[in-house]
């Protein structure tokens, strides 16, 4: 009788307590390393049947791929940076939830750098950091996103880039654009329509094409309908609560206040209403008020502001998902975020 093949020993599992391996996935599962690192990779070259063999050994060994090991070994990191010049800190938090929402499970990780536009080596100091974590890709986020200048910096090395403005500034596969020219038309035309005629605008910083876009919709939209906006009734601020404090001091100091306010973001909606309040001056029965941005803080303030919604997590989610699928979208139309007017409690027809 021929002798009785011994069976083959399992392939030992790795010691205790130590994480598994790549080299420890293609062991046990009987594929090469090659194999196991297209799975991770999501390469359509693997065979369905392996691709569930070895994912299913991977979520029962706990396996997590090593982020920095998969950039050494495609000669880049699996990281997206964000780039912001920002002064409102829940825009950019709602802008990183959204790039996260769109990073999930997808292998890659978010960085951020923080920045000052206004100083003189900033775009050294985003090379810096973009050749440092040697970045697969990198949102831009207004102010920095409307920099010339620091988009043809990352061009110039060779990294993908995404830009979220007001206005398309760069090729439509670049762009995620926000309309806020149409938003604020919109805020316009409905104070007039509540028979609004005196109305005062505090606008962000002039640097900012974004306030520049949303005093000349809410300008222009009022224009159309007969109502020229007075110099003295346009007050610049910084996008700020303290600014819109010392912005709304100024228009409602006097004898004749506006009876209605549109400000270039909620931020300095909430100074209004912090002067009103201290005014003796009721929102919405002596000052109607309209924000921008919608964002949390819009609907906690009391009486709720009636805002112009723009969705900042979709738009960094948008944003981010450009970065990793390239090829998922039109590249002969820039990704859109319409604005539109949520109203709430802070408007009512003049006395």
């Amino acid at each position: 009788m021929p002798a009785r093949k011994k069976p083959e020993s399992p392939a030992p599992l790795p010691a205790h307590g130590k994480a598994a391996t790549i080299n420890d996935i293609a062991r046990l599962s009987g594929v090469s390393k090659k194999t196991v690192s297209r799975i991770i990779n999501h390469s359509p070259l693997v065979r369905k049947d392996t691709r569930e063999k070895v994912e299913a050994l991977m979520r029962e060994m706990g396996y997590v791929p090593d982020p920095m090991a998969r950039g050494l070994a495609f000669r880049r990191s699996f990281l997206i940076g964000m780039v912001y010049d920002n002064p409102t800190a829940q825009y950019i938090v709602n802008m990183q939830y959204g790039a996260l929402d769109a990073l999930r499970d997808s292998g890659f990780e978010l960085v951020v750098h923080p920045c000052d536009s206004r100083s003189p080596g900033y775009i050294d100091g985003v090379r810096r950091f973009v050749q440092q974590q040697k970045l697969h890709g990198v949102m831009l986020v207004p102010r920095a996103s409307e920099d010339q200048a620091l988009a043809d910096m990352l061009a110039e090395i060779g990294v993908r880039y995404t830009r979220i403005a007001s206005v398309s500034m760069d090729e439509p596969s670049r762009m995620v654009v926000t309309h806020d020219r149409n938003g604020a038309a919109e805020a316009a035309e409905y104070l007039l329509s509540l028979g609004h005629t005196d109305i005062a605008l505090i606008t962000g910083p002039a640097a900012y094409r974004s306030a520049i876009e949303r005093t000349d919709g809410f300008v222009e939209a009022l224009a159309k309908r007969g109502i020229e906006l007075p110099r003295s009734r346009i007050i610049e601020a910084g996008y700020t609560f303290e600014s819109g404090v010392s912005a709304a001091e100024k228009l409602l100091s006097g004898k004749q206040r506006p009876t209605a306010i549109f400000t270039g973001n909620d931020e300095m909606a909430a100074g209004v209403y912090k002067v009103a309040m201290r005014a003796g001056i009721s929102i919405p029965r002596q000052l109607s008020v309209v924000g921008f941005d919608d964002s949390p803080l819009a609907s906690r303030l009391w009486p709720a502001l009636t805002s112009v919604r723009r969705n900042t997590r979709d738009t960094g989610r948008i944003a981010a998902a450009m970065l990793i699928h390239p090829d998922g979208g039109n590249p002969l139309t820039a990704a859109s975020i319409r604005p539109h007017l949520v109203i709430r409690d802070s408007c009512q027809p003049p006395e």
